[in-house]
């Protein structure tokens, strides 16, 4: 099995394609909104989704909502831990972290996507998120669990427990980054995780960061989510490899009668096999059109309701 490392964890960019699928399945977490029966969604034809609307509720699931391998969106949970235990404002440095020997050693990795550290330096703990959210640093990721639990086996079990908190049964951490394929989700169960995440002001604002530069290093990072500032997109994590495919955990607002609404989305498993720059470009694909038809359509079908 071949994986091609790129920009902000197993990147992909690059084909994928969406038509229009039939009406959407209910979860069994949730009951498909009324109003999403008028909506004719352009449902990715491979993988899974699954897309909600605050205040209004589910806009429906497609594909089989089977465990899969998620790449990096696995950091929307470990930003969600850090963000419980040590909870900030949102325009707060936060605590104050400092960086290990190993979290530098595996800044210039050549094998996974990484971020430059410092050993010795001082970070605060939004600088850190920023770095392991913006440009998926998966040493990041891995210093911030030492740093909360004392090792990354000491927080990936937090990492599951939160998981079982929020009644997501399909998924099943094994590592903070991404990484690792053994680290499964469905998307029904990652869009539970973005409802709680986002109601955070933190997270919002870390997730919403166009780029973030690495203190010391003098280098900035554009933020792999290419949808972010474009259609209303607030956020939120991508994360692509060959066995993952390309993954998108989406955020988005939308008026409706007169409320701007939060509208989240989930995009997993998509061109799995392939590159993951291929991965990449279909996760992102599928989530635009997804988005477009939700922001021209949802207003009226809402007043229809």
């Amino acid at each position: 099995m071949v994986l091609v490392a790129g920009t902000g964890g197993w990147y992909a960019v690059g084909g994928g394609s969406s038509t229009v699928g039939p009406a959407p399945a209910e979860g069994p977490g949730e009951k498909v909104a009324p109003l999403a029966r008028s909506l004719h969604l352009p449902w990715p034809r491979e993988g899974q989704a699954s897309v909600a609307v605050e205040g209004i509720g589910s806009l429906g699931t497609r594909g089989e909502q089977k465990p899969v391998p998620i790449a990096s969106v696995t950091k929307v949970m470990t930003a969600y831990v850090i963000l419980k235990g040590h909870p900030m404002r949102a325009d707060a440095p936060g605590a104050t972290v400092v960086a290990d020997r190993r979290a530098a050693d595996e800044s210039y990795s050549s094998v996974e996507t990484t971020a430059p550290v410092l050993a010795g330096r001082e970070y605060t703990q939004r600088r850190l998120l920023e770095l392991m959210m913006v440009p998926s640093g998966n040493n990041v990721a891995r210093l911030l669990a030492r740093w909360d639990a004392g090792g990354e086996k000491a927080f990936v079990a937090k990492m599951n427990r939160a998981a079982a908190g929020l009644g997501m049964r399909a998924t099943t951490y094994t590592g903070v980054s991404g990484m690792e394929t053994s680290t499964r989700s469905t998307a029904e169960d990652q869009l539970r995780l973005a409802r709680a995440a986002m109601k955070d002001p933190a997270f919002r604002r870390i997730v919403a960061t166009a780029s973030v530069t690495a203190p010391g290093a003098g280098v900035t990072f554009r933020n792999t989510n290419k949808l972010l500032g474009r259609d209303g997109v607030i956020g939120l994590k991508t994360g692509s490899s060959t066995p993952a495919g390309g993954n998108l955990v989406w955020a988005t607002t939308q008026e409706v009668a007169g409320v701007s609404r939060l509208v989240l989305g989930v995009v997993l498993h998509q061109r799995a096999g392939t590159t993951p720059t291929e991965g990449s470009a279909a996760a992102h694909d599928a989530s635009r059109a997804l988005i477009s038809a939700i922001r021209a359509d949802l207003p009226a079908a809402a007043n229809r309701a």
